[in-house]
C-alpha cells in the first residue's frame, strides 16, 4: 500500500505481499448514476469472495508476515461471520479461531505495544464474536485500553499528540458491545474523550492524526479525509446525534471533497479506495446517507460509485484508479464501506452449523494473572484504570480488586483508599469520600442495574466494574 499511516494502521496495514487465486466474477462498471441496492449488493458479495481468497492456510488473517485483521471487520459489516470462514472445507480452522488464537499469546502485540493495536483487536475481535474483554483467561483488550488513559490530560488515551489513538479508543470502547448488545462503558467517561475529540475538530470541520487542539496554526491546517471518517463515526458511536453542530461540520466538510466526475473523495493522498471507505464508514456510523443529496455530485456520482468503479474482475479493489491490480487493504476497507459497516459491526449469526455467535472465556484461571477494568466516578470525576491481579478461583470479590487497585493500577490512583479494608461487607468509603444518607457507593458489572457495593461482591473475567458515588 502507497500511504503512510500513524500507529494504529502501521501494524495492521503493513506492506505485505499476499499471494491469493484470482476470482473470476463479473463486475459491472458503474453508470453515471447513483449505484443501485442490486448493484451494491453484487460488490460487496464479490469483495466478501475475494477477501476469502487472502486467507492463509492455517484461517488467518493475522500473524507473522500477514496483517489482514481489519477483514474482520468488513466480513461482519458485510452479513458474514468470520468463523463461517475457513479453507479447504475444514471448519476448525476457521478465521475466527485462528484470531483469538493470536491475540491470546502470551507474545502478543509485541515488546512496544502502542495503545491502537489494543483498539484495533477490540474493533476486530468484536466484528469475529469475541468478546474483546474475555479473550482468554489473561486477555482483556477493553482494559489494556483503559490502561492507557492519560491522567494529566483527561480524555486522551495514549500520547495526546497521537490523536488518533483517542479517536479509536472511542471507536473501541464505545463500540464494542457487550454480548447481549448494551454499553459497557460508562457515558460520563466516553463523554471526556468526546469532549476531546470536539476539541481537535479544524477549523474547516475536520480532523487530522496529530493533536491540534490548543494549537491554532494545527486548527488551522488541512484536515484528512481518512481521520475525519473516524472522528465521526467516534462521536457517533459515543452517542452524538449527526445533528449535532461538529458533526454537520464535518460531513460539510467531505461534501466540499467530492470529486465531481468520479464520487471519489479528493484526499491528501489523492483519490483513493482507502479514503473513500474511511468516509464513507464515517458517514455510516452517522446514518448518514452516502448517496443522498448531500453526497451526489452535479455529475451524478457519489462516493459508492467511485468504490464500485475500483472493484476488478477478481473482486478485489484496486488502490488508485491508475492501479492494474487489487490491494488486500483496499478490498477491506471498501466491503466494510460497501456493507454499511462503520469501524467494526456486530457479527451475524453464524451458518456454519454448531457454531455460536460469540466465544469468551467463562472465567479466571486460578494463579494465572489478569486484568479489570475499573471506572471510580464520585459524581464530580471520573478515574479509569486496568487493575491487575492473580485470582485464586474462576471468580473473585471487589474487595480483591480494590485491594489489588492500591498498588497494581494503571494509570495508578483511581482508588487510594478503601473503608473498610478488609472483609466482605458493605463498602461505606472510597478514597476518602463517605456514604452519607442515600448517597452510597454503589457498583455495576458491564452496564447492568447498579446495586450496594460490598466488597464480598462477585467479579468475573472481563467485567467493566463501574463503581458510582450517588444516591
Amino acid at each position: 500500500m502507497r500511504r503512510k499511516r500513524p500507529a494504529l494502521t502501521l501494524a495492521a496495514l503493513a506492506a505485505t505481499a499476499l499471494a491469493a487465486t484470482a476470482l473470476v466474477v463479473a463486475v459491472a462498471t458503474p453508470a453515471a448514476a447513483t449505484s443501485t441496492p442490486a448493484q451494491i449488493t453484487t460488490a460487496k458479495n464479490n469483495g466478501v469472495a475475494y477477501l476469502k481468497t487472502l486467507q492463509a492456510a492455517d484461517g488467518s488473517y493475522a500473524g507473522a508476515g500477514l496483517s489482514l485483521e481489519w477483514a474482520f471487520s468488513a466480513f461482519a459489516a458485510a452479513g458474514t461471520h468470520p468463523v463461517d470462514v475457513y479453507p479447504g472445507g475444514d471448519p476448525s480452522k476457521n478465521a475466527r479461531t485462528a484470531y483469538q488464537t493470536h491475540l491470546s499469546a502470551v507474545s502478543w502485540p509485541g515488546g512496544s505495544p502502542v495503545v491502537t493495536d489494543y483498539e484495533r483487536g477490540i474493533l476486530n475481535a468484536y466484528a469475529a464474536g469475541i468478546d474483546p474483554a474475555r479473550v482468554s483467561a489473561s486477555r482483556n483488550l477493553i482494559a489494556d485500553v483503559v490502561g492507557y488513559w492519560q491522567t494529566g490530560t483527561t480524555g486522551y488515551y495514549g500520547p495526546p499528540a497521537n490523536f488518533n489513538g483517542t479517536v479509536f479508543a472511542v471507536l473501541a470502547l464505545a463500540g464494542a458491545k457487550t454480548q447481549a448488545g448494551s454499553a459497557r462503558i460508562p457515558q460520563r467517561l466516553l463523554d471526556l474523550s468526546v469532549t476531546r475529540i470536539r476539541n481537535n475538530q479544524h477549523n474547516d470541520g475536520g480532523w487530522n492524526y496529530s493533536q491540534a487542539e490548543g494549537n491554532p496554526s494545527q486548527l488551522a491546517a488541512p484536515s484528512d479525509i481518512d481521520m475525519t471518517g473516524a472522528a465521526m463515526a467516534a462521536l457517533c458511536a459515543a452517542g452524538v446525534p449527526n445533528t449535532d453542530a461538529d458533526v454537520v461540520q464535518a460531513k460539510t466538510f467531505l461534501k466540499g471533497k467530492l470529486v465531481n466526475t468520479t464520487g471519489a473523495f479528493n484526499s491528501m493522498f489523492g483519490a483513493n479506495t482507502d479514503s473513500n471507505g474511511w468516509a464513507v464508514s464515517g458517514l455510516n456510523a452517522c446514518g448518514i446517507p452516502s448517496q443522498g443529496a448531500d453526497f451526489t455530485t452535479p455529475a451524478g456520482r457519489t462516493p459508492i460509485d467511485f468504490l464500485r468503479a475500483q472493484q476488478l474482475s477478481s473482486g478485489g479493489f484496486k488502490y488508485l484508479p491508475s492501479d492494474t491490480s487489487p490491494s488486500g487493504y483496499a478490498s477491506v476497507d471498501a466491503v466494510r464501506a460497501l456493507g454499511g459497516g462503520g469501524f467494526t459491526a456486530a457479527p451475524p449469526t453464524p451458518v456454519t452449523a454448531g457454531a455460536p455467535r460469540w466465544v469468551a472465556a467463562s472465567g479466571f484461571t486460578a494463579g494465572t494473572p489478569a486484568k479489570i477494568t475499573l471506572v471510580v466516578d464520585n459524581g464530580t470525576t471520573v478515574l479509569p484504570c486496568a487493575v491487575t491481579l492473580t485470582p485464586t478461583a474462576a471468580t473473585t470479590t471487589l474487595g480483591t480488586v480494590l485491594t489489588a487497585a492500591a498498588t497494581s493500577a494503571a494509570p495508578a490512583g483511581c482508588v487510594t483508599s478503601v473503608t473498610p479494608s478488609s472483609g466482605t461487607g458493605t463498602i461505606t468509603a472510597i478514597n476518602g469520600l463517605a456514604n452519607t444518607g442515600t448517597t452510597t457507593w454503589k457498583m455495576s458489572r458491564d452496564g447492568g442495574s447498579p446495586t450496594s457495593a460490598t466488597r464480598g461482591g462477585t467479579i468475573t473475567v472481563g467485567d467493566v466494574v463501574h463503581l458510582r458515588y450517588g444516591s
